[in-house]
């Protein structure tokens, strides 16, 4: 099961040309991927996709034939001209059964501060793949950049889904067959991937990987390179938002994973956003 996260930046790659086709072809040179979990993908946004390629995840649904594709905005608005709707958020492709979907949004709080920064609503978006072995849960999402508040709130959102996730598959509710009440996938097992937006050293790290008794989550690459620094994924070749490359980009994985946890790999070569793609491989 081959998995690879990619912040798209709207398909725009470093040289500023949008180009959907491209993008999804590097993805493809890192792994024959069984899913694709995307972050910035944008509907109807001219100024950031042009006219040619304006409606994102209609594209992706094209040129991924035997994929479906799940697209969950964390952004739905209706544009200044009052024509259409605006829509900005993650996108999860895969040709593996799902099972089920869910839109989460992530908390939102505004703390007051001297100075405003940018900020904006954020989705988790989550599909449970019939993996060889049973249901998996796959989240992906992408956290706030300007502000550690809402940032770490949102981690420890995600975390949350992770647990309560493994408390329902410990204690299922009761089930009506044929009703929306009937038997779901339950599962411990938990994949979390995007652009967190944050990196190793920092509290919210910390907070989606504390451990307790049960259902913790672990960084996929310190099961393969235990002891070793994580690898950049962000500013390597375009330093507009800081000095130095960092990584932020990750997969976490269920304890109930870690066994499964065969490849990880990062793309540190390709300009086509602004992010390097990362693979993630479970056996």
């Amino acid at each position: 099961m081959k998995i690879v996260t990619y912040n798209v930046q709207w398909f725009k790659g470093l040289d500023n040309v949008v180009d959907i086709a491209r993008v999804l072809n590097v993805a493809r040179e890192l792994a024959d991927f069984d899913a694709l979990c995307l972050q910035e993908v944008a509907v109807n946004y001219l100024n950031l996709t042009g006219t040619k390629q304006p409606n994102q995840p209609a594209l992706v649904k094209q040129l991924l034939p035997g994929f479906e594709v799940f697209f969950s905005p964390a952004i739905d608005e209706l544009s200044p001209c009052g024509t259409m709707r605006q829509q900005f958020g993650n996108l999860i492709a895969t040709r593996l059964p799902v099972r089920q979907v869910q839109h989460t949004p992530l908390p939102y709080p505004n703390p007051p501060v001297a100075q405003p920064t940018p900020s904006m609503q954020r989705i988790a978006l989550t599909c449970t793949v019939q993996a060889p072995w049973g249901p998996v849960r796959l989240i992906t999402s992408h956290l706030e950049y300007y502000n550690q508040v809402m940032r770490h709130a949102q981690t420890q959102a995600l975390r949350d889904l992770h647990v309560q996730g493994c408390a329902l598959a410990a204690q299922p509710s009761k089930t009506e067959q044929g009703t929306p009440y009937q038997p779901k996938p339950l599962t411990t097992d938990s994949i979390i991937c995007g652009d967190f937006n944050f990196e190793p050293d920092s509290e919210e790290y910390a907070s989606m990987i504390q451990t307790g008794a049960e259902c913790n989550l672990v960084n996929s690459f310190d099961v393969l390179h235990p002891g070793t620094p994580y690898p950049s994924t962000f500013r390597l070749f375009d330093r507009s938002y800081g000095p130095e490359p960092v990584g932020c980009d990750f997969f976490f994985v269920s304890d109930s994973l870690i066994h499964r946890v065969k490849r990880f790999e990062v793309n540190q070569v390709t300009q086509a956003s602004d992010h390097q793609p990362v693979l993630l491989e479970l056996s």
